[in-house]
């Protein structure tokens, strides 16, 4: 996955395919592709149907979307690991540890991307430079506390809690979206 984002849940049912889509849509036009996986997913299932009317607003047809199981080809290929949980990006960065510097739980990266300057001499690509710069920041920051960086799993909830769930999606990915935005 060249250029590519990698959200990783769970079940790649509900989280990491609402991400998928929401990125799709809120980087188009950038150099970057978006996929998904789950760390215990089952292979070839369909979407929540909660996620798909989300996925669906994106204005893509999330009726083809399959569930994958994450295999550690996913995590070397892709530029950015974006996880749900802590839980998740520790089993990412044990699958293939040679990931650990551009593995992020999502809340952590929005958190992280959101108090980086936009880089000024490009030379890697924008995504590359957006992941190196959320890096350092993360050396520079003190940690968030508890779960603040966990992205709550709404599979037993509400269409509500489905929609509360895709509006921190969205606003942890704004950052990301302006990061590549002012620097590709």
């Amino acid at each position: 996955m060249v250029n590519g984002v990698l959200f990783v849940c769970h079940a790649n049912l509900c989280r990491s395919p609402m991400a998928e889509y929401t990125a799709r849509r809120m980087l188009a036009g950038r150099p970057v592709t978006v996929a998904s996986a789950g760390t215990d997913a089952v292979e070839g299932l369909a979407m929540h149907p909660y996620a798909a009317e989300i996925a669906a607003e994106t204005g893509e047809d999330p009726a083809a979307f399959r569930s994958r199981r994450l295999a550690p080809e996913h995590l070397t290929e892709a530029v950015l690991v974006l996880t749900a949980t802590r839980r998740q990006r520790s089993i990412c960065t044990a699958l293939a540890p040679a990931a650990l510097h551009r593995t992020f739980t999502l809340r952590q990266f929005g958190r992280l991307a959101a108090a980086v300057e936009p880089p000024v001499d490009e030379q890697d690509d924008p995504l590359s430079a957006a992941v190196t710069a959320a890096a350092l920041a993360r050396g520079r920051l003190q940690p968030a506390p508890g779960d603040a960086d966990d992205l709550r799993d709404p599979v037993a909830g509400t269409p509500e809690d489905f929609r509360r769930c895709a509006e921190e999606i969205e606003r942890s990915l704004r950052p990301l979206a302006l990061l590549i935005g002012t620097a590709g």
